[in-house]
């Protein structure tokens, strides 16, 4: 039997049972949870990182969304706030569109 010891999304349970199979879960602690919830965002991102088309691109960034969303609610936020903190520091600071890449700045 594989063993994943992962972070899975609610309803996968629910999907492996309809297959007829046997498995075994338990709840985190919040602790557990949010350190869970951290790791789960680099598989996602890695997994973005390696797709090879666009579609397989938005799929892993909706996934990298519904972390994002579970780590404002962790943190008793939301993508709301989020969105406006975002916004705030685009205004300050810019966003990444005009795709500048840095080399060096000059020491004093």
């Amino acid at each position: 039997m594989p063993v994943y010891n992962k972070l899975v999304r609610d309803k996968i349970p629910e999907i492996i049972e309809k297959t007829g199979k046997k498995y075994t879960t338990r709840i985190l602690s919040n602790e557990e949870y949010i350190k869970a919830l951290q790791e789960k965002g680099f598989e996602e991102l890695e997994e973005y990182v390696e797709a090879k088309d666009t579609a397989s691109s938005l799929e892993e960034l909706a996934d990298v969304l519904e972390i994002i969303h579970s780590l404002a609610e962790y943190h008793g936020s939301s993508l709301n706030e989020i969105e406006e903190i975002r916004k705030k520091k685009a205004d300050q600071r810019g966003g990444f569109k005009e795709k500048i890449y840095l080399i060096e700045v000059e020491d004093e």
